[in-house]
């Protein structure tokens, strides 16, 4: 991969035009197309929803026959299947693009590397990896789906400085400040899923929605509800899709969660548990990208321990609450340090008055 400076400067806004539809393309992955011709934009455009034409479409409309002998960047490999919308690669070839720049190849088994032949197969020079990093960050949860069939899952938890969620009576509203507490509903509005326990549900009947900034999608929500305890009055069964993962099979409880428009999937565990792991191939198959679990630290615990958190979004609040008070991980006790699980910060942050920091399992 060998792209000039002028590459990267056109991809970079190809990424920018995707990251439009962050909170919007599910199931779908981010895609932004420019279409540059003697070194001027004629044409741009990015994917804004499932079903809707996709980022190229958009770009050609715009350009017109100044499409033709143009270059496109766009920041994932065109499509070459027929899926909702016809493959992106053949408008491209019809509209005499030629040459196309890719941050990234496909992942869908269905595309992956498809796209770019057909376009050398019509005398179209293609190049990609320009700016891949950025690419994949914009779509870590549509590559986790289709490399692993599971959805790439944000654990996020607020604590005190000295790493407490909750006073030792539950109490645990609000530990952070109004600014980190809207950064967190931002997670909430790219996320295709919010998963939970049914001890969060119980001790905050939290409603787990976006509130705190604009979208036109909310987010599937998800309890891990093991016994299907979940109070039928929760405020979480109000106003959108609802999953109730348990781990027994009691027909007249799951016809209540029914009554009260949840879905109910029953995935036990030997322990009588449900399976977390059972639970993220589910998902995975259901179309879902990326999940954000905010609950209790026993389902943390449980998340980290069965391998299934790939990032943490941790909000620290300039505060202290002594010892006894609630923590982070429910986690068994160590005799050696070299057993501690390895983090890598991948951003550190002041958000208002508190400190957010992203990592991932070493």
């Amino acid at each position: 991969m060998n792209g000039t400076a002028d590459d990267y400067r056109w991809m970079a806004r190809a990424l920018e035009l995707a990251a439009r539809g962050l909170f919007t393309t599910t199931p779908n992955p981010r895609v932004g197309c420019v279409i540059v011709r003697d070194g001027r934009l004629v044409g741009e455009g990015w994917h804004i929803r499932a079903g809707e034409p996709h980022a190229e479409v958009h770009a050609l409309a715009m350009a017109g026959d100044a499409a033709r002998g143009a270059t496109a960047y766009v920041t994932l490999e065109p499509c070459s299947h027929h899926g909702r919308t016809p493959p992106c690669a053949d408008a491209l070839v019809r509209a005499g693009i030629g040459r196309v720049v890719a941050a990234m190849e496909d992942p869908n088994p269905l595309v992956t590397g498809r796209g770019l032949a057909r376009l050398r197969e019509a005398g179209i020079a293609t190049l990609a990896g320009v700016q891949e990093a950025e690419a994949r960050e914009l779509n870590i949860g549509f590559i986790s789906r289709m490399t692993q069939g599971r959805p790439w899952v944000r654990l996020k938890v607020a604590a005190t400085l000295d790493g407490k969620t909750a006073l030792e009576n539950g109490v645990s509203q609000w530990i952070t400040g109004e600014p980190a507490r809207k950064d967190a509903h931002r997670w909430r509005a790219r996320s295709c899923a919010i998963l939970t326990g049914i001890g969060t549900v119980r001790d905050d009947d939290p409603q787990l929605n976006v509130r705190a900034i604009p979208t036109e999608r909310q987010p599937l929500r998800v309890i891990v509800d093991a016994r299907l305890e979940t109070p039928l009055n929760a405020r979480i069964l109000d106003g959108g899709p609802v999953l109730v993962a348990g781990a027994v099979d009691q027909p007249e409880r799951i016809a209540a969660l029914q009554r009260r428009g949840a879905e109910v999937v029953v995935l036990p565990n030997s322990g009588g548990k449900v399976e977390l792991s059972a639970l993220m191939s589910e998902l995975g198959r259901r179309g879902i990208n990326e999940v954000l679990a905010e609950s209790g630290f026993k389902l943390n615990g449980s998340l980290l321990r069965e391998g299934c958190v790939d990032e943490l979004i941790l909000y620290l609040a300039p505060s202290l609450v002594g010892d006894a008070a609630r923590g982070l991980f429910n986690l068994p006790a160590l005799t050696c340090l070299g057993d501690k699980r390895q983090l890598v910060f991948q951003d550190v942050r002041q958000v208002g008055k508190d400190l957010r920091i992203i990592a991932r399992p070493a």
